[in-house]
């Protein structure tokens, strides 16, 4: 089977790239997935290394979709709710890990992997191609339909922004025509633009409403590994049951002390928790005192708590 590597990575910026050298692509809401097919046997694997495969059984006949003996594609894997990608949906199929549940849910979510690039074909590295060439390669080896789709270069960033705004989607990523694929590589060739702020956080704390949980205490661990609060959040895209499940899970985790480096302010009615679920929280901007303004849940994060870092911010 071919190595599994770390996807190239866009850094953040407050400024769209201008040039002929630039275009710029839809920011998915979704979570990243890579695939390897050596000909044989496909794999589907994640941006931190973890397999996906059964989750996602849909895609792992590449001989369908794509023309090539064997091949590694980059992209993202989305699901729509209300007509937009939300990660809260994905999730619902990315999280599962019994059969039966996948079987499932592999009929009532839909899955959409968006491709953006290639880093691997008939036996040869094409990572050190341009992007241009990348993606000519994928135009001639790619067969799309309904649920597997080329993501498309819109030239006019600032245009695709302000579409991106209006519609309340996630942002976008501006690259470089000319850019090669940095294997691990996170540099200014590549470019995210974000509609605010979206980062994973572990619960370090909640309140209840009747006896059910109705908002999360929230933190990140710093450079030196303190475990600092972030801001309150109830508001998202958890349903009913979602709240119900996270009552019952969190039972075990109860703790008598703050897992908090500082005490919350708003902590009198606070239950608090030894930091291990987590959660997708997107949010406008920070406070001057280091909260998140408007934040809004986007679903269960399916990552250890030692992920929920500040680094995530850079």
């Amino acid at each position: 089977m071919l190595k599994t590597v770390t996807p190239f990575e866009p850094i953040r910026t407050e400024v769209i790239p201008m040039g002929d050298q630039w275009v710029a692509q839809v920011k998915w809401d979704g979570v990243r997935m890579l695939t390897y097919y050596d000909g044989l046997q496909t794999k589907l694997i994640n941006r931190k290394g973890n397999e996906r495969s059964r989750q996602y059984p849909e895609f792992l006949d590449v001989s369908a979709y794509c023309h090539a003996n064997s091949v590694i594609l980059d992209g993202e894997m989305i699901a729509l709710s209300g007509g937009k990608p939300s990660f809260h949906e994905i999730m619902r199929r990315d999280s599962l890990r019994r059969e039966q549940e996948i079987s499932f849910a592999a009929s009532h979510i839909q899955a959409i992997y968006m491709i953006f690039d290639i880093l691997y074909y008939n036996g040869q590295w094409v990572t050190n191609k341009t992007l241009t060439q990348r993606q000519q390669l994928l135009q001639e080896i790619i067969s799309p339909h309904s649920t597997l789709q080329l993501v498309p270069n819109i030239e006019d960033g600032e245009s695709l922004f302000t579409v991106m705004k209006e519609r309340g989607w996630e942002g976008i990523v501006c690259k470089r025509l000319d850019s090669t694929y940095a294997i691990g590589g996170k540099d200014s060739r590549w470019q995210k633009l974000k509609i605010g702020y979206d980062l994973y956080a572990a619960i370090g704390g909640v309140t209840y409403r009747d006896g059910i949980v109705n908002a999360l205490l929230l933190g990140l661990y710093d450079l030196e590994g303190n475990f600092i609060y972030i801001g309150h959040a109830g508001g998202g895209k958890l349903k009913v049951a979602d709240w119900r499940e996270l009552t019952r899970i969190t039972k075990t985790m109860i703790r008598d002390t703050s897992p908090f480096h500082r005490l919350p302010q708003r902590n009198k009615e606070a239950v608090w928790l030894q930091p291990q679920l987590c959660v997708k929280v997107q949010f406008m901007e920070w406070t001057p005192g280091g909260t998140m303004r408007h934040p809004v849940i986007q679903g269960m994060g399916n990552v250890p708590p030692e992920m929920c870092v500040i680094t995530q911010l850079e």
